[in-house]
């Protein structure tokens, strides 16, 4: 083998090695499972600790500011392509950014206590929240930045897309190379597998169809947060069946979803042109594997060196900063304090109450009342269904239900609204609807079993 080809081969081998340690093997750090990432993600964020919430605000600060000004025409910012990416946005984003940053400002400085008006927006169930979220992914948006080019930029999509076509293409109706979106959001977390699907749509790689149907059906919760949802119930006992049966809804989910609508209508059309791997052997390749190896080998061959990868992991890092943050932090609290202070979500629950009926579900009444409210916050309809006394059965299924709903508004569900993901947000509750009714017509039965 020539010495540029060996030198090619190793620049494939290690940094893509190095990725899928980082995002994709679980390890067991202080009794829990999780991956590196997020073990680096929450030793700095240890580190820097009352200093988070006011880099989050601040952050919210700048954008809110930047996007106004961008806005209003400023010339710095038209001028230079990163400020003008990050902060030119339409004005509904414009006022989400203005919005989310005033939210924070009374969060942060404890602005609700003795008004009602401002307590239900900076209280601890609502802006609160949204904070301690926020606080949470700003540490780990940065790391995995400046780490997803490992498995972006070094072939390691292409040999794996070129592998599991034949696989990923008749059953999920999308690429192979997504089968590193969806490990990536299964082991690790629903958000990076987001940032993964946003980076590839934008650089051409999926076209608007796969790219919402990966955002949203391959998008998981990871396995450390299942724990927590099911240990609120008081079911811990019964985790074993409990994430089986979240894999395989999560399956099923993905192989229906795309195929009805919004999803199903979605166009295949590319932000750039040119760039999607063919799916059929080219002549002069006599197997999948050697036709991955390469297209790697094309990947590494167009590399720019460090300057391409550290000018990349900004990239990702300001727009998931500036763009991010600040609508995870507006929505997340507009959904929450619909939650806690109107019965909007008690009656979009209402018309589940035949089909859980139906399905022979106890305290029925009960658990209708979770199944949309889940669309704002993963956690609370376990926290609802822990507090209203109903049956082990009832508890199991919300739990379940909450996990497999996946497109919680303030994290994955903001996250995807903020991006370049073709995907606005009646599309997304109606997606959130079919994988509730889907999960339901699986969870149901077995739970009978199980009680």
């Amino acid at each position: 083998m020539p010495v540029k080809q060996k030198s090619n081969l190793v620049m494939f081998l290690i940094p893509s090695a190095v990725g899928i340690l980082i995002f994709m093997i679980p390890v067991k750090f202080q009794g829990t499972w999780t991956i590196l990432v997020k073990i680096l993600a929450d030793f700095i964020s240890s580190r820097l600790g009352t200093l988070l919430p006011l880099l989050c605000v601040a952050i919210l600060t700048i954008s809110a500011v930047m996007a106004a000004a961008a806005l209003l025409g400023a010339s710095f910012i038209q001028n230079r392509p990163l400020l003008k990416e990050c902060f030119t946005c339409a004005p509904v984003w414009v006022i989400v950014r203005c919005v989310g940053c005033v939210f924070a400002w009374l969060t942060l400085l404890g602005a609700g206590s003795g008004n009602p008006v401002l307590s239900a927006i900076a209280g601890p169930d609502q802006g609160g929240v949204a904070l301690d979220l926020i606080v949470g992914l700003v540490i780990i948006f940065a790391i995995a930045s400046f780490l997803l080019p490992l498995l972006l930029d070094f072939g390691l999509l292409e040999f794996v897309g070129a592998l599991l076509t034949k696989f990923m293409r008749p059953l999920f109706r999308v690429p192979g190379r997504a089968a590193v979106d969806c490990i990536t959001s299964w082991i690790g977390d629903g958000t990076l597998g987001v940032m993964l699907t946003c980076n590839q749509y934008e650089g051409g790689y999926y076209s608007a169809r796969e790219a919402s149907v990966i955002s949203t059906t391959f998008s998981a919760v990871s396995i450390t947060f299942s724990l927590v949802v099911l240990d609120q119930v008081g079911l811990l006992e019964y985790f074993g069946v409990y994430y089986l049966l979240i894999c395989l809804v999560g399956v099923v989910c993905a192989v229906i979803c795309p195929r009805i609508p919004p999803l199903s209508r979605k166009k295949d059309d590319y932000l750039v042109p040119g760039r999607a791997m063919a799916e059929t052997l080219p002549a002069g390749f006599s197997t999948s594997r050697q036709y991955g190896l390469s297209l790697a080998m094309d990947r590494v061959r167009e590399h720019r060196g460090l300057g391409e990868f550290l000018s990349s992991g900004m990239k990702n890092c300001v727009s998931m900063w500036f763009g991010v943050l600040p609508t995870v932090m507006c929505i997340g609290t507009l959904a929450l304090i619909l939650a806690n202070y109107t019965p909007i979500f008690q009656w979009l629950g209402v018309p589940f109450l035949p089909l859980l009926q139906a399905l022979g579900v106890p305290d029925a009444a009960a658990a209708s009342t979770t199944m949309i409210v889940g669309f704002t916050d993963m956690f609370t309809p376990s926290v609802l269904i822990a507090a209203a006394g109903v049956s082990a059965q009832t508890r199991f299924i919300v739990a379940v239900i909450s996990v497999t709903q996946v497109l919680f508004l303030d994290e994955v569900g903001g996250l995807i609204l903020a991006s370049k993901l073709p995907v606005n947000l009646p599309e997304l509750f109606i997606i959130f609807l079919e994988r509730t009714i889907i999960s339901l017509l699986i969870v149901c039965p077995v739970s009978h079993l199980l009680f």
